[in-house]
């Protein structure tokens, strides 16, 4: 009995896309996630190791699309191996079969699962020191989201509160919620 061709795919945001990632390849079923993989705690990954059966193989664009921690990457290859899952990383063109172990590739998975590893701590390093920089120039509370109204905007709208004109109109004109009038703007 052959098993499903079953797929994972994983990009860090909901701004990118998934398209590269196992394009051409015949799958049954695919799992995607939009999120890190600084951890295993991914709705779509949890998902998929459950949905897997004994004879599928699993697809996945590359190692550190699986798990950017050696751990992780370890872990989560036995247990799919333990449950007679074949594994097949596409990029690195690697496949495991716990029917047929093989040395030199297991070497080779953990040697790129640690750079994937090394790889997520020099980022959130990266980070690190680039809010203390931001920090330093007192930038840092400036980074996030832009207010949606200026000082001058919620002056004109309170003026104009007073005057009668709605919440939903004010909203509409200055492309806002109502909430956000609510919240910034006093209505006497």
């Amino acid at each position: 009995m052959n098993g499903k061709k079953i797929g994972y795919v994983r990009v860090s945001t909901l701004e990118q896309n998934t398209e590269r990632q196992l394009n051409g390849i015949n799958l049954d079923k695919v799992f995607e996630d939009k999120c890190s993989g600084k951890d295993t705690n991914r709705p779509q990954l949890k998902l998929c190791l459950d949905y897997l059966r004994d004879g599928d193989t699993l697809y996945i664009h590359s190692i550190d699309r699986l798990a950017r921690s050696l751990r992780d990457l370890l872990n989560i290859v036995q247990e799919l191996l333990s449950k007679k899952v074949s594994i097949h990383f596409v990029k690195e063109n690697m496949e495991f079969n716990g029917d047929k172990p093989n040395p030199n590739q297991t070497l080779y998975l953990n040697i790129l699962g640690a750079v994937a590893e090394f790889e997520r701590q020099m980022i959130r390093e990266r980070q690190r020191e680039g809010i203390a920089l931001a920090r330093q120039r007192n930038a840092y509370d400036k980074c996030g989201r832009k207010p949606s109204l200026t000082e001058k905007q919620i002056d004109e709208i309170n003026n104009r509160l007073t005057n009668n004109e709605t919440v939903s109109a004010l909203a509409k004109e200055y492309d806002v919620s109502r909430q956000t009038i609510y919240v910034h703007c006093k209505k006497d």
